[in-house]
């Protein structure tokens, strides 16, 4: 099938790669569980390529909207650092991947709980147990290290890794990408968003200001579009990375904006919807036996506006990468979730009648 060039969201250009890699040194890794009945994943972001406790980096998280059952947010909300890779499962994954990831930061630091705290892991989900069958507990502390050891700034989007299973606006969802950059103070920063896209009913999917979901939904037979009038009970994790001297305090700031890039695809963040999104800064470390740190001049808030733009932009072409990326996947009980190009040949068509 030939698919159709993504549209680009916004005006400001996209970095080299067009993922959350254009911040150096970040890096991505998948493990892919596709068989039967069990299709799910684990996926690790990496901030960077040295030992995460040792060299911690800032970050913060916004709660968009909180059913969700993460590890790890009240550590990051009360020291603003992360301690290890960031890992995305399905819910039901969760426990089993922090273990590795508290198992792989002892391996590598022994003198953690002992002479050092413990480790704070940061493990997010999304229930992917339409396609997959969440019950038979799939994931484990293997496929968190398969995803870590597999990072690379060139990696998979779609239905891979944590995103094999999720589906979004009732079609095939899962992992997206895409970056932004700015100039701000006359230097150049880039912003980068990851997602795992697991969230919206069909008729509210709007692309690039085209609501084609209610288009969409208007040709499926009457059951299909009753089904897609339940509320909106997915999730979405969002994860932000940027290259620009930010504080803890500010990273909140920058990951709240992710809320406007979601909102601009459809969702209303349901009551039943666990939107998270984290951002990071890569442009200092803060390490773990240091009295002191040392720090950049840090960006003052009134000028992290472009910044805010960036990753408002970043979000939503990421979310639109995922459906992009996606491919169909049958799986449970014969569910399936079509890839947003099979439920839509004429796609092209529906992005360039700008009619609601």
């Amino acid at each position: 099938m030939n698919v159709l060039p993504m549209p680009h969201i916004g005006v400001l250009p996209a970095g080299p790669l067009g993922t959350i890699a254009d911040v150096s040194g970040v890096t991505v890794g998948h493990c892919t569980l596709a068989q039967g009945a069990t299709q799910t994943g684990v996926t690790v972001v990496r901030p960077h390529r040295d030992d995460a406790y040792r060299h911690k980096v800032p970050a913060a998280a916004s709660l968009i909207n909180g059913f969700g059952k993460s590890i790890g947010l009240v550590q990051i909300e009360e020291l603003g650092v992360l301690e290890t890779p960031i890992a995305l499962t399905n819910t039901f994954g969760v426990a089993a991947v922090a273990q590795a990831q508290i198992r792989a930061a002892i391996a590598s630091n022994p003198q953690i709980g002992r002479e050092w705290p413990t480790v704070n892991p940061l493990a997010f989900e999304c229930n992917d147990g339409y396609l997959n069958d969440i019950q038979a507990l799939a994931v484990e502390a293997s496929h968190y290290a398969r995803a870590f050891d597999s990072a690379a700034c060139d990696f998979e989007r779609g239905s891979v890794g944590a995103g094999r299973g999720m589906s979004s606006f009732d079609l095939k969802g899962g992992i997206g990408s895409a970056s932004r950059v700015v100039s701000v103070a006359s230097k150049a920063f880039t912003v980068g968003a990851l997602v795992l896209a697991n969230f919206g009913r069909l008729p509210m999917l709007t692309i690039d200001g085209v609501p084609i979901g209610r288009e969409l939904a208007a040709r499926r037979h009457t059951a299909s579009r009753a089904a897609t009038s339940k509320p909106e009970q997915g999730s979405i994790i969002m994860i932000v990375a940027t290259d620009a001297p930010l504080a803890a305090r500010q990273l909140k700031r920058l990951a709240f904006r992710a809320a406007a890039g979601l909102a601009r695809t459809g969702s209303v963040y349901g009551h039943g919807s666990g939107d998270i999104a984290l951002a990071f800064s890569t442009a200092y470390t803060v390490a773990q036996e240091a009295d002191f740190i040392s720090t950049p001049p840090i960006l003052n808030d009134t000028r992290l506006d472009p910044l805010f733009q960036a990753c408002a932009d970043s979000v939503e072409q990421a979310i639109i990468d995922a459906l992009w990326s996606a491919k169909t996947v049958t799986g449970r009980d014969a569910h399936a979730r079509l890839s947003l190009h099979e439920a839509a040949p004429d796609l092209a068509q529906l992005l360039n009648s700008r009619t609601a």
